[in-house]
């Protein structure tokens, strides 16, 4: 560790198990993730058993043509690609995460607010994903033994206890070693999946007759839409991809920070959001076309599918998609935010293993009690609310790096927790606190406010345009670099 890791683990950083920069500035021997790894962030956090589902509804949901949907579809992956762009180049130039960037703006203390929150959201749906992922790992283990049923335990069987638990193990183990282990999980992960899903279309095609693509096409064909409805229809399903990769889009700095340089960054980004967004998006078309002939309705679930079917290798097989798919969103969307989050609290205390396994205990309570009580309380809200809070903080870091520093940060003042140019009034950046309370009351209202319901598929964009330009109109004075 250098001289300077060191000042900066000092003042605000950590270490992770290699030894490698946590919260503290990414050195030049940790910048190793080429376009691929970048590539296979966005390809695990479209995969999962929900974005599967998602696409495939997209497509039978919203009244509008196959055509116009996928059009929707690129416009999004691009729209959210120029998002990433935005708030990873701090990342990739600097090194720094996002709990750290958000320093900028927020102040060294006030960052601990947007962190925090961006930390609960991910530790919420790290615990979900955890037990989702071990529904995957029961489906193989009933797969292979033929084992079924059985007393339960706070709506879990026994088996489904086991799979949560090795699942839940599993997740120590790799963040365990360190970031080189997340990103060698994620690259495997990637393109396995992808395999799979070719795998299972090849299979519908051959018990379909032939039939596949003429079923795909009528879910393509809409000869009773009008230019208002497509119109309609085009701006409700890029609003909701939006706001999939909404959270993504404002810790994306806590990846790209690895990047080799900015144009690996942008290589990556392009080819993992509008590629992935078209190529994972035919493969759930034509899945879910190949199922409408074979089962004779639309099906929008793939684990239905597979247990359809009565295969017990496309039953294994598919059970090891899934367990993969869901473990790699819950590295990339949730385990490191959460980690960040959690370790920017106390960052002289608070180490990478201490985080996870923060974030691990979490996990274990809410997943377990996820399937008997959890899910029924209406949670969907309590997280969209975070959500929409969160929005203004995407805005506020954009205007404050690009339009009043002119991308030139210091980095040792951001690791000043005592003093320095971020430290503002005693660590709290009053013009952005007032900006972010102003656009987060107004974006949450477009979540529990009937009259606001219009907007509510686009609350993320509104907060954090608003959250922007009143940022601007705040600190256009103020703020110096």
């Amino acid at each position: 560790m250098t001289q300077n890791s060191q000042a900066h683990v000092a003042q605000g950083g950590t270490l992770d198990p290699e030894g490698h920069n946590t919260l503290n500035p990414a050195s030049p021997s940790e910048k190793t993730w080429g376009w691929f790894a970048i590539f296979n962030i966005w390809a695990n956090d479209v995969q999962s058993l929900f974005g599967y589902s998602l696409v495939a509804s997209l497509f039978i949901s919203y009244g509008v043509g196959g055509w116009t949907a996928f059009a929707a579809l690129i416009a999004a992956g691009l729209f959210v690609m120029w998002m990433v762009n935005l708030s990873g180049a701090a990342g990739e130039k600097y090194g720094i995460p996002y709990p750290v960037l958000a320093r900028a703006s927020l102040g060294t203390q006030g960052a601990k607010l947007p962190a925090i929150l961006r930390a609960t959201v991910a530790v919420f749906w790290y615990g979900v994903q955890v037990y989702f992922a071990s529904t995957a790992l029961a489906l193989l283990i009933r797969s292979i033994t033929g084992m079924s049923g059985g007393t339960e335990i706070l709506g879990l069987t026994g088996i489904d206890w086991v799979s949560f638990v090795i699942v839940w193990a599993f997740h120590i183990v790799i963040f365990w070693r360190g970031m080189n282990w997340v990103e060698t999980f994620l690259n495997i992960a990637g393109p396995f999946v992808y395999l799979v899903m070719i795998g299972l279309v090849v299979i519908l095609w051959q018990r379909s007759d032939g039939q596949l693509l003429s079923a795909t096409a009528t879910i393509f064909a809409n000869p009773e839409g009008t230019f208002a409805t497509e119109l309609k229809g085009f701006v409700a399903i890029v609003g909701t991809m939006v706001a999939y990769f909404a959270a993504v889009m404002i810790n994306f700095s806590d990846f790209s920070r690895y990047a080799k340089d900015k144009p690996t960054m942008i290589k990556g980004n392009l080819a993992g959001l509008p590629f992935n967004m078209i190529l994972f998006s035919a493969l759930a078309l034509l899945t879910t076309g190949g199922a409408a002939v074979v089962f004779g309705e639309e099906i929008i679930n793939p684990t239905e599918i597979v247990e359809r079917t009565d295969s017990v290798v496309l039953g294994i097989i598919a059970a090891i998609t899934f367990f993969a798919a869901t473990v790699g969103i819950n590295l990339v969307a949730n385990f490191i935010p959460a980690v960040n989050g959690i370790a920017n609290l106390s960052p002289k205390t608070i180490s990478f293993r201490k985080a996870g396994l923060i974030t691990s205990v979490f996990a274990l309570v809410i997943g377990g009690f996820w399937n008997s009580f959890i899910s029924q309380f209406g949670i969907s809200g309590f997280v969209n609310t975070l959500g929409a809070t969160l929005a203004p903080i995407f805005g506020i870091m954009i205007v404050d790096y690009y339009w009043h520093r002119k991308e030139q940060l210091n980095l040792d003042d951001l690791y000043n927790m005592d003093g320095g140019t971020y430290h503002y009034q005693n660590g709290w950046n009053n013009a952005a606190v007032k900006a972010f309370g102003l656009a987060a009351i107004f974006s949450v209202a477009t979540v529990w406010v009937p009259w606001f319901g219009f907007l509510s598929g686009y609350n993320w964009v509104i907060g954090a345009a608003l959250g922007g330009v009143v940022y601007h109109a705040f600190a256009k004075n103020s703020v110096k670099v």
